[in-house]
């Protein structure tokens, strides 16, 4: 059965982007170890290039369009959100603080509680 949700690269021309892109991608690297360890300003240059050639090739394919309007989706949606108030986060940070450190003491004398019950009482070792 097939998965209505997964996309598959269908034309000739997103599949050669993509293949120059990942061919940019692992040139990049190969150029960074292969040029002379003397020339490191070149090695950067290239690599940088490199990759900025393979970013490119694949934000010009189907999928990195597909990226570019998820992400413009993304942005979009995230200014939609109300933020809290400085003194409402501050308020909620204290309370989470405060429900972790009750717990933690309600935690510690349950543990102490029951080594007392177990050690001392019923197995008689004392510590």
């Amino acid at each position: 059965m097939a998965n209505p949700n997964v996309e598959t690269i269908s034309t000739t021309a997103d599949k050669a982007k993509l293949g120059m892109a990942a061919a940019a991608f692992v040139a990049a690297f190969a150029a960074y170890y292969l040029v002379p360890g003397h020339l490191a300003w070149a090695r950067v240059v290239a690599l940088l290039l490199l990759l900025a050639l393979a970013a490119g090739l694949f934000l010009l394919a189907e999928p990195g369009k597909a990226l570019i309007a998820y992400t413009r989706e993304s942005v979009r949606e995230v200014r939609k959100v109300v933020w809290p108030e400085r003194k409402e986060s501050i308020q909620m940070t204290a309370i989470v603080f405060g429900f972790v450190l009750l717990m933690a003491i309600f935690l510690w004398l349950t543990d102490k509680s029951l080594e007392w019950l177990l050690y001392d009482l019923i197995l008689g070792w004392k510590h």
